[in-house]
């Protein structure tokens, strides 16, 4: 349950509640099958009452707290070149350097760029390189680093929101030159001088987190206990209707450029995009797609296909509310033609957002992205409430439609 690194606090805590809550679970369903191993059920409830308040402060209490704190930054980059124009600009002493470049693995005109002096050590005289990107975690944790600078060649979900990644997991304050900022979103306030510029990591403070966090929670097990009953027959309607899995999973865009894998119950024919590779249904363009199958169309319109994603909530790779989560390949096909694109990857995807109530779609990616762009900057407890309210609203005035045969075609 418990790993010795300087997570933040709301992180222990969350960790260690989910992993309490399976653990009990996973008792009373033993107890159900098999009565020899039976808990009285007042111990279980009482013994569980207790751990959860005592597991999270004891965790909280014994997080490993670096014994010596640097002031020193670290310099994070993919070229060697913008690594040695960083550490000219900011003009003052680093730890270190992290970069996938070493001194036998640069050419010579690179190593005469940025060490005239015919060193062959170290690619940047005087300024030691710490380890590879691969080595990124174990650098910031073995040298209890506070500030990281970021000097990637560009800013791609590989490498630089992979670092970002990283520097959010540990509590890291990460800045860039102001150069990349357009590529950036959130930025902590510097003035015109500021060669360097923070990025705000975490746009919530800690009690609106929690609030959020706690809301997700919530909502996603709350609707899950209310639509049980529909899912065998969700299910059951699924199979009879065509061939093929009841469910079906794919990979998407998650929080900083990742990926997590997402589950929907399947409103296609089996093997869709076989031929035709990942593209968007023209049913979001108001047309007819011949590979949703009959039920398919059912369950889009009245969103029951969403269901399962409920879970992804429960798990912590999804929010209520945020930019709806696209396939990677697609993301990456439309951050082409739209450069703000990446600035989406700030903030944890959600199963309904601003774009998804304003009904603006991937058709239309500029149009999606200022409405995930204007949510990114108002986004708060209370106006997650008001997309919610708007979206439930939507949805029942669909159902209402299917009902009544308004809808059809």
């Amino acid at each position: 349950m418990y790993k010795p690194r300087p997570r933040r606090i709301l992180d222990t805590l969350f960790v260690t509640e989910k992993r309490l809550l399976i653990a009990v679970l996973g008792l009373a369903t033993i107890g159900y099958f098999d009565y020899t191993y039976r808990l009285p059920r007042s111990t279980l409830i009482i013994v569980a009452a207790f751990l959860c308040v005592l597991l999270p402060l004891l965790f909280v209490t014994i997080r490993r707290r670096p014994a010596i704190k640097t002031d020193c930054p670290i310099v994070i980059g993919d070229d060697i070149r913008y690594i040695r124009d960083v550490l000219t600009v900011i003009n003052t002493p680093v730890l270190g350097y992290v970069s996938p470049l070493s001194g036998a693995e640069i050419t010579d005109r690179e190593r005469e760029q940025v060490a005239p002096d015919g060193g062959t050590e170290q690619p940047l005289a005087g300024v030691e390189r710490l380890g590879g990107l691969s080595r990124l975690e174990d650098v910031l944790l073995e040298n209890s680093v506070d500030t990281a600078i970021l000097a990637f060649s560009t800013t791609d979900r590989a490498e630089f929101f992979g670092a970002l990644d990283t520097c959010y997991k540990h509590g890291v304050t990460a800045k860039a030159p102001r150069r990349q900022i357009d590529s950036v979103l959130t930025k902590a306030e510097a003035t015109e001088d500021d060669e360097l510029i923070e990025i705000a990591l975490e746009p919530w403070d800690w009690q609106d987190y929690l609030l959020k966090r706690s809301f997700d929670v919530l909502f996603a097990a709350s609707s899950l206990l209310l639509f049980a009953p529909l899912l065998g027959l969700i299910a059951l309607a699924v199979k009879l209707d065509s061939s093929g899995p009841v469910f079906y999973s794919q990979a998407r865009t998650a929080e900083f450029g990742g990926t997590f894998q997402v589950y929907k119950f399947r409103s296609m024919v089996t093997d869709a995009e076989a031929g035709t590779g990942a593209k968007l249904s023209e049913e979001d363009k108001g047309e007819v797609d011949p590979r949703v199958t009959r039920v398919g169309k059912i369950l889009r319109r009245t969103h029951l296909d969403e269901i399962p994603q409920l879970w992804s909530i429960l798990a912590g790779d999804m929010s209520v509310v945020g930019p709806r989560p696209e396939r990677p390949e697609l993301d990456s096909d439309i951050e082409t033609g739209v450069v703000e694109w990446r600035k989406r990857w700030f903030i944890k995807p959600g199963l309904t957002g601003l774009a998804q109530i304003s009904d603006a779609t991937g058709h239309e990616p500029a149009k999606k992205l200022r409405y995930d762009i204007e949510y990114i900057r108002r986004q708060s407890f209370w106006f997650d409430v008001q997309i919610v309210v708007r979206q439930l609203w939507g949805v029942v005035r669909d159902v209402g439609d299917l009902v009544s045969g308004e809808d059809e075609q």
